[in-house]
């Protein structure tokens, strides 16, 4: 922080002042000066009593698959550690969970088979919510596997059922037989505070336990998320993934989820799930193994001030409707596109992105007001809420057609591709484009992965990989492209840039 000083005596009082010094006064008739005030902070706190109480509910979570003799293996020795965590750019790539990829040995007291041999994928972190055994991570850190392995701090190891997980809010529930376990007390994410003291523990590369603090820098970011997240400066890298983030009363407030970095390593940037919202949705997992949310059909994007102000609205609150679905709930309602969503059950939508959320919560099949503003008023429209369906993705290539990508090499993007049969042109409502089989450099660092859709590069639609492959290989590696990646019902553009070869 810079001081502004003024030359002479001033300065010398500033500084004496400043370092805590009171002075009798240089002439008769000059009063006291006051005592300093006390500063706001005292001291920087201590964290080691509180990670002795919490350290024992942080687990390590290890993820293994089965592969066939000479199946083959994707990525290469090094590659892998950085591709487990999920590298997500903030306001870049499609936020999604990414696949674990470590390589190492078989599990102990396992061994793999000429015909099913077990290689470990990935590490993760994670906390027990319960003494019962009910461990919470994120979705990515399991997702893929075939095995997932819990160990606690006391070296005791489990065999994990995977409850469920869910991609939206990448929040996974899993099951270890156990009684008197360790647990953490689930705190309240709604009454954080910008700036106060938390602490990250989890195994950052592998390193089991591993202690980080910092303060919270923001609360409820909007990354383009389904939900909003928080922003901390808490260093977390590959393998802190799903550990807790902890208050100083020793409340767990969010689950470590993403960094926003350039290099797949700590930035200063890092964001959790929210605790409350977690916990929410753990208990749908619970319950039924997966997470239902409402829809009422419409597509929607942000509000600028300049058609705000056109269409006589005072701020650039709101969503605008740009697509309703036909016979959706909003169709029946009469929404329209070009409706601005301005209250959704009367309450205001400040983001668009507060709609999806919202709506996403609701009960289905109930009954919901959605306030417009159309023609320069205000116009209520009944909707009901229905079952919003899961993201659609192409088919996964088989273990033979995986083998054979994995021998091909990537094309400068970090990209391999196959074409799109009829089928899941149909199925995904496209005419061209082609289906990603696997990604590394640049497109794994976004956070593409397989079963993306890439439908466009720059200007230049894509019809089949091998008209792609050959755009990519004349792309200027000085600068970055753009592709445009449908994963889902959402379509975004990515911004990668070429390696050169």
């Amino acid at each position: 922080m810079k001081n502004n000083f003024s030359a002479g005596s001033k300065t010398l009082s500033a500084l004496m002042l400043s370092a805590g010094f009171l002075f009798a006064p240089a002439m008769a008739g000059l009063a006291p000066l006051a005592q300093a005030a006390a500063p706001t902070v005292a001291g920087l706190p201590d964290f080691a009593d509180m990670v002795d109480k919490v350290g024992p509910a942080v687990v390590n979570i290890r993820t293994t698959e089965r592969l066939k003799l000479n199946q083959g293996r994707n990525g290469q020795p090094g590659e892998e550690e950085m591709q487990e965590f999920l590298r997500r750019f903030f306001g870049g790539a499609i936020p999604t969970p990414r696949q674990p990829g470590q390589q190492g040995q078989a599990p102990r007291g396992r061994r793999g088979t000429p015909q099913d041999e077990e290689v470990q994928r990935g590490v993760g972190s994670g906390f027990i919510t319960s003494a019962d055994g009910y461990v919470l991570t994120n979705a990515h850190v399991v997702h893929g596997a075939d095995e997932v392995y819990v160990t606690l701090t006391d070296k005791r190891e489990f065999k994990a059922k995977v409850l469920g997980a869910d991609a939206r809010t990448d929040v996974a529930l899993l099951k270890i037989e156990g009684s008197k376990l360790p647990y953490l007390t689930v705190g309240d994410s709604s009454k954080i505070r910008v700036g106060e003291w938390v602490v990250a523990i989890g195994s950052p590369f592998n390193l089991e336990n591993t202690v980080t603090a910092g303060i919270i820098s923001a609360k409820s970011r909007d990354t383009g998320e389904y939900l909003a997240l928080i922003q901390s400066d808490v260093a977390v890298n590959p393998g802190n993934s799903g550990g807790p983030l902890i208050n100083m009363r020793g409340e767990v407030i969010g689950i470590n989820s993403q960094i926003a970095t350039l290099s797949g390593g700590y930035n200063g940037i890092s964001f959790a799930v929210p605790i409350d919202e977690a916990m929410r949705v753990a208990d749908q997992l619970k319950k039924t193994g997966k997470v239902t949310r409402g829809r009422i059909g419409v597509q929607i994007g942000q509000l600028t001030k300049e058609v705000a102000e056109s269409l006589g609205l005072k701020e650039a609150q709101g969503a605008e409707v740009t697509m309703v679905e036909p016979g959706g709930p909003a169709d029946k309602g009469g929404i329209k596109a070009g409706d601005i969503i301005l209250k959704f059950n009367g309450t205001p939508i400040n983001r668009s992105s507060d709609l999806p959320r919202m709506v996403g919560g609701t009960a289905l099949g109930s009954k919901a007001v959605v306030t417009v503003w159309r023609k320069g008023q205000q116009v209520d429209i009944p909707v009901t809420v229905v079952e919003l369906e899961a993201d659609k993705t192409a088919a996964k290539a088989s273990p033979a057609e995986k083998k054979k990508k994995a021998e091909e090499p990537a094309n400068a993007l970090g990209f391999k591709v196959a074409d799109l049969t009829a089928a899941q042109k149909k199925e995904l409502a496209v005419e061209g484009g082609v289906m990603v089989e696997a990604t590394e450099g640049a497109a794994a660092n976004a956070g593409l992965r397989e079963g993306d859709v890439l439908l466009q590069i720059n200007n230049v639609e894509i019809k089949d990989a091998k008209q792609f492959n050959a755009v990519v290989a004349k792309l200027d590696p000085k600068r970055a492209h753009v592709v445009l990646v449908r994963r889902g019902d959402v379509a975004q553009f990515i911004s990668l840039r070429p390696t050169a070869k």
